[in-house]
């Protein structure tokens, strides 16, 4: 099988083993999965994005963000807020001490509506002075390596990404991953690869690509055509984690219910069952994506809550199947 590119990264003084991370996503990145990934072959993994705000007050629920697993290696946090002392102080306060964390990534690219309407993440794309001065403290009180992570812009009339690279650059930033939708595009349509392309050519710094990269020939063809540094998984991840591999590896059906029984028992270890098994609903819907006749599988298992039942509906859904007739849906 054709290998991905993956190379080896440094990010300032950080040395990292391969270029291809997987991003942070909210309810998705915790220990459990970061774990799966790594596995996998990631080479730079994110918390969920963490509330600046929610660690400052000492918010119980925020802090049980920041939870590692044993068996985590390069790991990044990433904060949100709009506040520059509450910022920095948050990285003095609970990153710099954690010698397991390599790098803080500052949040200024969700299009959530309950992050925006407070003045965070991507709407901070619309204040590209109070921008920098979270970039700029947030750098100073870091003794990590310190990244940015944004997007085009807030919509089509106001794409200034160019200018926020560089002011992320010019204030001491080791790293940007852009990922190229504008705030008002949430998700839909195509991401613009094109940008990508040309914020690597204005900046010095790694330039990590993010969108729409769902199989590894996304990822080869982001990087042929991109130039950047690096890129980083999100939403095509979370079907298929195997992306991390070095090949255009295809799972079978009898891999993917085997990893999805994996990831209930981290999950299970992390938060304890009765939660696990709720959260575990989602990742379940996305494993299965595409795999034929698992609609009822998945709806049945989203009124489960034993766990020795959900194994025994995937064994039997394992056993009913036909995995030479499964179709291929990892390879381009």
């Amino acid at each position: 099988m054709k290998e991905i590119k993956r190379v080896p990264i440094k990010i300032g003084e950080l040395e990292i083993e391969n270029n291809i991370f997987m991003a942070p996503l909210a309810g998705i990145t915790d220990a459990a999965f970061r774990e799966i990934v790594t596995e996998m072959g990631s080479g730079l993994n994110f918390t969920e994005m963490v509330s600046a705000k929610g660690l400052y007050y000492k918010d119980k629920g925020t802090n049980r963000l920041l939870k590692i697993s044993n068996r985590e290696t390069t790991l990044g946090v990433q904060i949100f807020g709009n506040d520059p002392y509450i910022m920095s102080e948050v990285v003095k306060r609970y990153i710099n001490e954690n010698e397991r964390v390599a790098m803080v990534d500052i949040n200024m690219g969700c299009p959530a509506p309950k992050i925006v309407k407070n003045g965070e993440g991507s709407a901070l794309m619309k204040d590209l002075s109070l921008a920098g001065e979270i970039i700029k403290a947030v750098v100073k009180a870091s003794e990590k390596e310190v990244s940015v992570k944004f997007r085009l812009g807030w919509d089509e009339n106001n794409i200034n990404y160019i200018e926020l690279g560089k002011i992320a650059e010019g204030n001491g930033v080791s790293m940007v991953t852009l990922h190229p939708r504008t705030r008002k595009a949430y998700y839909s349509g195509k991401a613009d690869w094109e940008a990508i392309r040309q914020l690597k050519e204005v900046l010095t710094i790694p330039v990590i690509g993010n969108g729409d990269l769902n199989s590894c020939n996304d990822i080869e063809n982001m990087f042929e055509l991109t130039k950047c540094n690096g890129v980083s998984l999100a939403r095509g991840a979370l079907q298929n984690p195997f992306l991390f591999t070095r090949t255009n590896y295809s799972p079978t059906l009898r891999e993917i219910i085997e990893l999805i029984k994996k990831h209930y028992a981290l999950k299970i270890n992390l938060i304890g069952e009765r939660v696990a098994i709720k959260e575990m609903r989602k990742h379940v819907a996305w494993y299965l994506k595409g795999q034929r006749n698992s609609n009822s599988l998945k709806n049945e298992i989203n009124t489960l809550n034993d766990l020795d039942k959900i194994f025994e509906k995937l064994d039997l859904f394992l056993e009913s199947s036909n995995e030479v007739e499964n179709v291929n849906l990892f390879v381009n």
